[in-house]
């Protein structure tokens, strides 16, 4: 059962990464390597290197989020909407990709590996994490909740009229005598 879920979360990996490259959207392509990256996070779970596994899934969580609030920020696009083609040049690209892995699996077998020396840690968990974070775990925890004021903030910044803006474009509606529209959320009664 064990293989079989690896294998299932391997093939999720690899189809979200071509996904990546087939999709037409912007944000179809940042949701695909999302998934693929969580799909490699449950690998490493599965091999039990929990923490990095566990890392790995939120990381990749957070930074296709932010990704997604900074194209709609910084490009006042609608990503889901917005064609694109996330290849150019494909005929060399694909040669490349071909020769690159070609060569990272000709690696696994002639690089010598070391042997391990040394013993594990009774628990790999907190050893690994001083290993990583060491005196750091403290700012990380802060961190966490600057980042998603970030997230919150540049989804204000990017859309200051909020979701209640039904007009579009055309923010001044007035009435037949000249006046703001009462019914216009932004322009009208509500607020004044």
């Amino acid at each position: 059962m064990t293989f079989i879920l690896f294998g299932f979360f391997a093939v999720l990996a690899i189809a979200g990464g071509i996904a990546v490259f087939v999709v037409n959207s912007m944000a179809r392509a940042t949701y695909a390597l999302a998934v693929s990256f969580v799909a490699v996070g449950a690998m490493i779970v599965m091999l039990h290197l929990d923490y990095i596994g566990v890392i790995t899934i939120l990381m990749m969580i957070m930074e296709m989020a932010i990704m997604a609030v900074f194209m709609v920020m910084f490009m006042g696009m609608n990503p889901a909407l917005m064609p694109m083609d996330m290849t150019h040049d494909k005929r060399r690209s694909a040669v490349l990709a071909v020769v690159v892995f070609i060569a990272l699996a000709v690696a696994i077998f002639v690089i010598p590996w070391p042997a391990r020396t040394g013993s594990p840690a009774a628990d790999l968990t907190q050893s690994l994490g001083d290993a990583i974070m060491g005196s750091k775990m403290l700012v990380m925890l802060t961190i966490s909740p600057v980042l998603f004021a970030t997230i919150v903030a540049g989804l204000v910044l990017a859309n200051p009229r909020g979701r209640y803006d039904r007009y579009g474009d055309d923010l001044d509606r007035e009435t037949s005598d000249g006046n703001a529209d009462p019914e216009d959320p932004i322009r009208g009664g509500i607020g004044r």
